[in-house]
């Protein structure tokens, strides 16, 4: 009998055990188990990229003209289905000159996804994006971050990166001192910053990416995109 409980208590210790890991390599942001992943680029220069999840929506209206106020390319991940729905909106960030990068077609977390829904939802936005114009390497960021097994290894197959990032200052606050604030006390050179201004209708999103701006500028920070970065490693 108790031989029994002991290995009871040993298989549930198990599953638990693998529950957690699943979970933890779920949301890694620095790990996965296939392909390559970039979260942040180790460099000596003082660079960052802004990257912005999500839309394309007619919030570009607004976010383009801040960016050309600073002479700032930044990086767009767009959703398929929101490309079909606003099409000129993409083709405006494409003739612009910022990169553009796939989040997949509906948005939908791509884990415990088949392989062909996988190939669907990456391809498919693929070609909305050289619809839209855009002839550069597209990159891809996984919906909230979120992979496991299917989505690297697909990735890893047609040599194409995760980007993820490392600074993240909408997902923890709402207002925009504390979002610039918070981007202040942890960016570093080489920074992924990750926003969210295609949805915003306070405007309080686009105070928080101007104060962001100026305020990384101010140490002398200059602004590249995705791919720009990359290419700074070890620089």
């Amino acid at each position: 009998m108790k031989k029994k409980l002991i290995f009871i208590g040993a298989f549930i210790l198990l599953i638990f055990l693998l529950l957690f890991g699943t979970f933890k390599l779920m949301n890694a942001r620095t790990f996965q188990l296939f392909g390559g992943l970039t979260h942040q680029v180790e460099t000596n220069q003082k660079v960052v990229a802004l990257t912005f999840d999500d839309g394309p929506t007619k919030n570009v209206d607004d976010i383009i003209p801040l960016l050309k106020k600073y002479d700032i390319k930044a990086t767009f991940f767009l959703i398929g289905n929101e490309m079909e729905e606003n099409p000129e909106e993409a083709e405006k960030l494409v003739n612009e000159g910022h990169q553009i990068g796939n989040h997949t077609y509906s948005h939908h977390r791509m884990i415990l996804k088949s392989p062909s829904f996988i190939k669907e939802e990456i391809e498919k936005t693929d070609d909305l994006i050289r619809k839209a114009g855009y002839t550069g390497e597209i990159d891809f960021r996984p919906p909230n971050g979120k992979k496991i097994m299917g989505l690297p290894y697909y990735l890893s197959k047609h040599n194409r990166d995760t980007i993820m990032w490392n600074i993240e200052p909408d997902t923890f606050y709402t207002d925009a001192e504390d979002q610039i604030e918070y981007v202040n006390d942890n960016v570093t050179p080489g920074s992924i910053i990750l926003m969210h201004a295609m949805y915003d209708k306070t405007g309080e999103e686009m105070r928080a990416l101007e104060g962001i701006i100026q305020s990384l500028s101010n140490q002398g920070y200059t602004f590249v995109t995705v791919n720009e970065l990359q290419e700074l490693k070890g620089n």
